[in-house]
This record gives structure tokens, sequence and C-alpha cells, in this order.
């Protein structure tokens, strides 16, 4: 019963928070939150709002319509039950930031940002290494031979080189990358940029992976 109540006032107090620091959507939120439960997933839903409001803090203006469109509602209330539902911190940075490039700049089509959210739940941790792995620049001086395996072992010395295999192609069935052959060799520039490995739908889980 303490921690029902105890659940009852964070849920308030982080409701409040919400619609003093994002009034456009703190009533949307504070539902949200009456469902959420526990101290746990409530807190994970507070730490969601809070990045949230930071990183809208310099818009001056939104799209009213859209904010309070019923298809704004849906894809907000998905991406906090799924926030709070998650473990990993990185993951629910990412959250944050989808809402707030959807706030901020609601372009794709709706069943493209549900596509995301659905993608990002089945995403883990390993997978988002390996995605930054691939995003990232090339190295000075990469030799004259080697092959994109041996270059994603370097960048992920805390995975081996099956598991790493593994993660590759659960990303291309999810057609967030498109890499073939791990240990094809090629010259020590090629095998050291793998940024076109990655698909336009990843580029995007790249850039949010990419904010501070």
């Amino acid at each position: 019963m303490a921690e029902d109540n105890d659940a009852k006032q964070l849920a308030l107090d982080v409701g409040a928070f919400a619609t003093s620091a994002i009034p456009y959507i703190g009533g949307p939120i504070s539902n949200v939150l009456s469902g959420v439960g526990t101290v746990r997933r409530i807190n994970r839903v507070r730490e969601v709002v809070a990045r949230l409001a930071r990183d809208l803090q310099e818009v001056r203006s939104v799209n009213e319509e859209y904010v309070k469109s019923e298809e704004f509602k849906e894809l907000l209330e998905l991406a906090l039950r799924q926030a709070a539902d998650e473990r990993d911190e990185q993951k629910r940075r990412l959250y944050a930031a989808f809402l707030a490039d959807d706030i901020r700049l609601p372009g794709p089509s709706y069943d493209e940002k549900l596509r995301f959210l659905r993608t990002l739940e089945e995403l883990q941790p390993d997978d988002l290494a390996v995605l930054r792995a691939l995003g990232a620049p090339p190295e000075n001086n990469p030799g004259s031979m080697g092959s994109p395996g041996q270059t994603l072992s370097r960048r992920l010395t805390g995975l081996d080189a099956a598991h790493i295999a593994e993660l590759i192609g659960q990303l291309n069935a999810m057609r967030i990358t498109n890499l073939g052959n791990l240990n094809i060799m090629m010259t020590g520039s090629g095998a050291a940029d793998l940024r076109h490995a990655i698909t336009a739908y990843g580029q995007r889980f790249l850039k949010y992976l990419n904010e501070p």
C-alpha cells in the first residue's frame, strides 16, 4: 500500500513538472503516468520527460495542431510506455530524442514513426554499439589491407567476432544495415570506412545515438 501511494505521488509530481516545463503535452504525459504503475517505471518515464524538456528548451513554437492530434498522443503514449519498461539508459535517451525530434519537425508518416518505435523496442545495447561502430569515421593510417570484420573487432573490443557477425545479421534483417561478408579482404581505407553499410533508415538511429 505504501508503495502504491509513493507511485501515485511520484506520478503527480512528474505530471506537474511536465505541465510546467512542456505545457502543450503536459496533459497527455500525465495521463500516461497514471497508468504506468510502479515507482521504478515512473522514474524511468521521469528521466525521459526531463530529457525531453531539456531538448525542447530552445523551441519557441510548435505545430499545435499536430501535438494535439490523436496521432501524436498515440506515439507519445507508446514511446513513454516502452521507455517505462526499458532498463537500458541509452535506449531511454533515444525515446526522448525521438519525441523531441517529432515535436520539432513532424516529418515522416505515422506508419514510419510507428515502425521506428517498434524497431527501437527490439534493439539491444549491443546492437546500438555495433551501429555506432559502423558509423564511426575511418581511423588514420588503417594499413594497406583489412576486412570489415577486423575493423569492427578493433572498435568493439568487448564483443567477440562471432557475436558481432550475429548482430550484423540481425541489423541487416531489420534493414538498419546492409553489410555483407565481414571477412572479405579489401584496401585498408575501404575496410576502415563502413558508414555506407548503414541504410537511410539506420541513419535515423545513428543520428539519435550521436546526440549529447
